[in-house]
């Protein structure tokens, strides 16, 4: 890997060959910068009760920090995204120009702050201390994943990092949508070496012809069957567990466990039943680069 200094801040760390910095967040000042981030508040169609647009904090020395929060008695957490998909719209009974309602129940598309093709895509984060009540991500998403039959034509799910577990990162890719096509390439799944300040480089190398993972300066893994050829955005996500670990509210109030046992248990895991334990996933940067063409 080779340096690529960026003034008044960390540098970054960039595969062999010339690049040129095309976007960046270096998180300056204290508020969040909406030209470049909005939040992900829904979930397929519907508002999603782990989300918010609170817990976010600019430390004043170029840190972002994406803090587990109270809403209600419930801990949640924010998601940032600079672009949006279906996950994002919700379904709105609204008039289309032939009257027919029933044909198009998702509401507005809103624009994209920053969707990106190819390049180089790093952060430099440090993670929150319990990753067994909320995890960590730096990913991208398309607009349009699980459109069509091609992933390549409609773009993917590329998790250049996950964080679930204390010392170990995931990266994988998700092709075909969410649906029965859902696809993962080979996961993989790999330890972290201590740094000595914390602070870890999470990197994915996009090309045409495929993808190149890296954590701290070292590949974690390749991949080369399907690649997307389609712009993608950008997201920074925690998310508190047990909004999705199959526990489902029922119309009495009760919550059932999904696809196990027939377990029935009066309040859902992420209540907060004891202290309020505030947590934190802290980013320095994200910046994308594009390859210099010769």
């Amino acid at each position: 890997m080779k340096k690529f200094e960026v003034k008044d801040h960390e540098p970054s760390y960039l595969p062999e060959g010339e690049w040129e910095l095309v976007w960046a967040d270096e998180f300056d000042g204290t508020e969040l910068d909406t030209t470049k981030w909005g939040f992900r508040l829904n979930y397929w169609g519907k508002r999603f009760e782990g989300y918010t647009d609170q817990g976010i904090v600019l430390d004043g020395n170029s840190h972002i920090e994406l803090h587990r929060t109270e809403v209600d008695g419930r801990y949640v957490s924010p998601q940032l995204q600079t672009g949006s998909n279906s996950f994002d719209y919700l379904i709105e009974k609204r008039e289309n120009p032939w009257g027919q309602d029933g044909i198009w129940p998702l509401g507005e598309l809103e624009p994209p702050k920053f969707v990106h093709r190819y390049g180089y895509y790093e952060c430099r984060c440090k993670f929150q201390k319990d990753p067994e009540t909320m995890w960590s991500a730096f990913w991208t998403q398309s607009p349009s994943i699980g459109a069509r039959f091609e992933p390549e034509w409609c773009g993917i799910e590329t998790d250049i990092m996950e964080y679930f577990h204390e010392g170990r990162a995931h990266t994988t890719n998700i092709m075909g949508g969410y649906g029965r096509q859902f696809a993962r390439s080979d996961k993989a799944k790999y330890d972290l070496e201590e740094t000595p300040d914390g602070w870890h480089y999470f990197g994915m190398d996009w090309r045409e012809d495929g993808y190149t993972f890296y954590c701290d300066g070292k590949v974690v893994m390749q991949y080369n069957d399907h690649v997307s050829h389609v712009p993608q955005f950008i997201l920074l996500t925690t998310e508190v567990q047990g909004y999705r670990s199959g526990l489902n509210g029922n119309a009495d109030g009760k919550w059932k466990l999904l696809g196990g046992p027939n377990i029935i248990v009066d309040e859902p895991p992420f209540k907060i039943k004891d202290e309020f334990v505030d947590d934190a996933f802290i980013v320095d940067f994200v910046r994308v680069f594009d390859r210099v063409k010769k």
